[in-house]
């Protein structure tokens, strides 16, 4: 079980912000084994923004436990920054992480209130609840967050670079052999076009795809509602 940590009181932000990262740790380790028994297939960009607003929900509630001098809010954020760097992210991109997760974690009027809904189930959640996978239970009709749209786009992402790249390296190839006396800007916008004839079909059948599947999804998170 965690500790409780309610009658520990101190200003050191090294010591305050060590203890709120081993809480959101310790809470962490309780609720992944539930995930993977679930099986879930979301997108991973989904996922660890999920799983980042919950810790953060936790942290939050740790620092109010703990006394703070400080905004308890910007407390987590700061441990929760201080953990991402300690699992191997550069500074740079983990203050850009936080950025982000500040972002996500305001309400629709712009307030930082406690009311984004992976945060505030953070800041409720016990070690032994289902809290987390509370969280993903909701988003399972939800085609947006999928693990199967997110591989479409990342195929779709591939075929337009690679094939594009490999379609213009050839069609330049071949027009520098066959057609020697081509001027170079000639020769670029040939490579170019044939790069073209690639992506661009290739977005547009993925925006097709895309579309089609969320429309298809909405009706039947309609009917759920």
């Amino acid at each position: 079980m965690i500790k409780a940590m309610s009658d520990t009181k101190t200003d050191t932000p090294a010591t305050t912000a060590d203890i709120c990262i081993q809480r959101a740790r310790d809470m962490l380790a309780f609720q992944l084994p539930k995930i993977k028994e679930k099986r879930y297939d979301f997108a991973p960009e989904f996922r660890q923004m999920t799983i980042q607003l919950y810790m953060l929900g936790v942290m939050w509630r740790c620092g109010e436990n703990l006394g703070l001098s400080e905004d308890p809010r910007e407390h987590a954020f700061t441990a929760l920054q201080s953990m991402l760097i300690s699992d191997g992210m550069k500074k740079k991109q983990a203050q850009q992480r936080i950025a982000f997760l500040r972002n996500m974690s305001r309400v629709q009027d712009g307030t930082d209130a406690l009311d984004a809904d992976a945060v505030l189930v953070g800041y409720k959640a016990e070690a032994d609840d289902d809290s987390l996978t509370g969280i993903f239970d909701e988003y399972l009709d939800e085609t947006r967050v999928s693990g199967a749209l997110w591989r479409l786009y990342d195929r779709g992402k591939k075929i337009m670079f690679i094939g594009g790249g490999i379609a213009a390296f050839v069609t330049i190839w071949a027009v520098t052999i066959f057609l020697p006396k081509t001027e170079g800007i000639d020769v670029l916008a040939a490579g170019l076009a044939a790069a073209a004839l690639v992506v661009v079909p290739t977005f547009f059948i993925g925006l097709l795809i895309y579309r089609l599947k969320i429309k298809k999804s909405k009706p039947s998170s309609s009917a759920s509602s």
